[in-house]
């Protein structure tokens, strides 16, 4: 059994985080093929659920870079590898010290809670009234959250050096991944998801495959916090588009994101 997996931001998508009208039209032909698949995604349930709903993803999907499991079939959620006291509270007194906004993001239940101080700068308010507030993230003060709510990540935002420092800072402890990109509302921006050590994509895919009982693990991802999947695939695709180290960890570098390049990919690797 193939069973694929997709990274979204930089793979699937294009660069306006949308599936094209000819990705949505190979997915089709995917599931008319009975060809398995679903998505592995840094990106939160919340931010993720809606770019996704409307495409029939009905196999178990993971976010938060292998901490959060949803099984659309049930509803269930499975939440592994979360941050812990000791480790939030170290990233909130990193993220006090370079005067930037730690965004807290928390399941509790089927709801999603991201909670924070106020904000700084004007790129964090943006995130608050132009993302967050559109969506159904309940916005709670810091001083509000308990040391036992289930935390699965803390983001933040803002300009690109002061973030360097700060995931640089972060992967020296042993406890902690900090991955980084460059965010959308420009060039001088970066964003930075920060997770328990342990939890990897690579993780979750590998208990999917299991449960899933597929014997042909197929990856497509673009950044470092796809290596972790690439390592266990039997096969391993690199858009165009990709971080260099990437590209060379992959079986194969196949079209840019913005092209098409993964859909085009599978009507030739599946005959569709």
């Amino acid at each position: 059994m193939d069973l694929i997996f997709f990274d979204l931001d930089g793979t699937l998508l294009n660069s306006q985080s949308q599936i094209s009208d000819f990705t949505r039209e190979t997915l089709a032909l995917l599931r008319k093929n009975d060809i398995a698949y679903t998505v592995a995604t840094g990106r939160t349930m919340l931010s993720a659920s809606a770019i996704i709903a409307e495409h029939s993803f009905l196999l178990p999907h993971i976010y938060n870079n292998g901490v959060t499991v949803f099984n659309p079939k049930d509803n269930s959620l499975k939440l592994e590898n979360l941050v812990n006291p000791n480790e939030l509270e170290f990233i909130i007194s990193l993220a006090q010290e370079q005067e930037i906004t730690p965004f807290v993001n928390v399941i509790a239940g089927t709801s999603h809670e991201v909670y924070h101080p106020p904000a700084r700068h004007p790129i964090e308010h943006d995130l608050l009234s132009k993302y967050f507030k559109r969506t159904d993230a309940v916005l709670l003060p810091l001083s509000q959250l308990s040391l036992t709510d289930n935390i699965t990540n803390i983001s933040m935002i803002g300009d690109s050096a002061t973030i360097h420092s700060l995931w640089d800072r972060v992967n020296k402890v042993d406890t902690l991944v900090a991955y980084s990109g460059p965010a959308i509302e420009g060039n001088n921006f970066s964003w930075m998801d920060i997770h328990h050590g342990a939890a990897s994509k690579g993780g979750a895919v590998k208990q999917l495959k299991q449960q899933l009982g597929a014997t042909n693990i197929i990856c497509f991802g673009d950044g470092d916090n796809d290596l972790s999947m690439f390592e266990l695939a039997d096969e391993s695709y690199a858009p165009d588009n990709a971080k260099q180290a990437i590209k060379q960890a992959a079986s194969e570098v196949i079209g840019h994101h913005n092209e098409d390049g993964i859909a085009r990919f599978l009507r030739q690797r599946f005959s569709l």
